[in-house]
């Protein structure tokens, strides 16, 4: 196993699935090195670690918003280029089953029939079973003809080994304006002690209001931010 964690096993190109050697991968190594490999010798790459396959740009005049969000998941800051995609990272960062998050983790490369195409999926996201999520943002009226074919065949492409794929658009505006606002909690600054943490959930074990179970616990302002935790 290297340090970008690629994982011993048999490539999967010998179970004779035509897809597996269909698409390729192409991706940037534990050493920022690229790689290109069919997807059939390189589905159990640990893709949840490796760099962006290309930067995120800020241009004067742009319409979209490109930036790095710091995901307590994983302890690290990770590329978005759009506010929606930013938005999915703190659904994701959210998320209990998720424990591995890379933007941009590679370029899916294939034939068309026609010509040659290729496909950078927003972002992979590996799960506390061992699985695997590849995940496309994009709003459902900004998906055009071309980008459809893509989504198609990044999915079929997930189908073949095993992967979960997942279109996303825009989130109820209402639930997402809460969640950005508890988004800061997630920061390791404000996890708190442990116990803390038993207190609250045995206080809370009964539904009461915020105020009168944080007063319960003890100290209102502490114990309100191990709340939002």
């Amino acid at each position: 196993m290297t340090a970008l964690g690629v994982l011993v096993g048999d490539p999967l190109a010998a179970y004779g699935d035509p897809l597996l050697s269909t698409f390729d991968l192409a991706f940037l190594d534990d050493e920022e090195r690229r790689r290109r490999i069919a997807l059939g010798s390189g589905w159990n790459t640990r893709f949840e670690g490796v760099p962006p396959v290309r930067g995120f740009r800020w241009n004067k005049g742009d319409r979209s918003f490109p930036g790095w969000y710091y995901a307590a998941t994983t302890g690290t800051h990770v590329g978005y280029e759009s506010w929606l995609e930013r938005d999915r990272l703190i659904l994701l960062n959210f998320a209990p089953e998720v424990v591995g998050i890379a933007s941009q983790p590679f370029w899916l490369h294939w034939h068309d029939g026609e010509r040659k195409r290729r496909h950078a999926p927003d972002y992979f996201v590996r799960l506390a079973d061992g699985s695997a999520r590849v995940v496309d943002v994009r709003a459902e009226d900004q998906v055009d003809e071309r980008t459809a074919e893509a989504f198609g065949a990044t999915g079929r492409a997930c189908s073949a080994v095993g992967w979960e794929f997942v279109h996303v658009g825009v989130p109820d505006p209402v639930f997402m304006a809460n969640l950005r606002w508890l988004a800061r909690y997630r920061h390791a600054r404000c996890a708190g002690e442990a116990a803390l943490a038993e207190l609250l959930m045995d206080v809370f074990r009964e539904p009461c209001e915020l105020r009168a179970g944080a007063e319960a616990a003890g100290d209102v302002l502490r114990c309100c931010q191990g709340c939002f935790t």
